[in-house]
């Protein structure tokens, strides 16, 4: 497997994109095992954060589309129609997944994060960046169309016009810019970086994990759902949060007047 995949014993999954000398592009044994990883982490009761990381200088360099079409002869090249064949088993089942998996996802991006690097960090609950990062969609220069959700989650980060300046134009923006147009959660020092990260997953791996899950469901949820469903969807949540161990640990902190102490469940 490309990836390396660590779970530690704070209910942290880390996985970490481990090709540094190709800019951690993600070839096609990357993506499953990506995708199984953060399936798995769905049924896993002791994970309470995902955290995704790239090994070396930079994040992900997007899609290894030189190995996808990797050839000598006729034979051995990609036939006509397989990338429309392929993408929904790959990254339009990665990106889906990456919003629907009741489980706080922290990304960690310094130097690129180029198409669906870009889009992984799009999808992420909450990225932070370096300060001199890169974030980049590569597709009008590369003479193709965007994929990955690029078109569906930049206009919903950062509005009509600066997607279509990103993704027409092909503009890059610093970890400043992605953080001021709202793009990630936030940009640190590069030196920062590591601190910050760790101090962000800290407190999601602590906090109350069903709570969470639910709040990120229904953030979700809201984007299609008029508010009487989205109203419905909330009495759902808060039915199934109340029932959870950590509500009654948050109601004995509070009277007892301390900090709660989650366990996840």
């Amino acid at each position: 497997m490309s990836l390396l995949v660590v779970h530690d014993d704070r209910g942290v999954l880390t996985l970490r994109l481990d090709r540094p000398e190709k800019r951690n592009a993600i070839d096609e044994d990357t993506m499953l095992a990506l995708i199984v990883a953060i399936d798995a982490a769905r049924s896993d009761d002791g994970v309470r954060v995902i955290v995704l990381e790239g090994a070396g200088e930079h994040f992900c360099g997007g899609a290894d589309i030189v190995a996808r079409n990797a050839g000598t002869d006729a034979d051995r090249k990609p036939r006509a129609g397989s990338i429309q064949r392929r993408l929904p088993a790959q990254a339009h089942r990665l990106i889906p997944l990456l919003g629907s998996v009741q489980i706080p996802v922290v990304c960690k991006v310094q130097g690129w994060a180029a198409g669906i690097g870009f889009q992984i960090a799009l999808a992420a609950d909450l990225t932070v960046a370096a300060a001199d990062a890169r974030f980049w969609e590569p597709f009008s220069e590369r003479g193709f169309t965007p994929d990955s959700g690029a078109t569906w989650l930049l206009p919903r980060r950062v509005g009509e016009a600066r997607a279509r300046e990103l993704l027409l134009l092909g503009r890059a923006l610093s970890g400043i810019e992605a953080a001021e147009w709202g793009a990630i959660h936030r940009a640190v020092p590069p030196a920062d970086l590591d601190g910050a990260v760790e101090e962000l997953v800290d407190k999601l791996a602590t906090g109350p994990t069903v709570a969470l899950g639910l709040t990120k469901w229904l953030l979700s949820a809201g984007a299609s759902a008029d508010l009487e469903a989205q109203l419905a969807n909330e009495a759902f949540a808060l039915e199934l949060s109340s029932r959870a161990e950590d509500f009654r640990e948050g109601l004995a902190a509070f009277r007892e007047k301390r900090a709660p102490r989650f366990e996840g469940r």
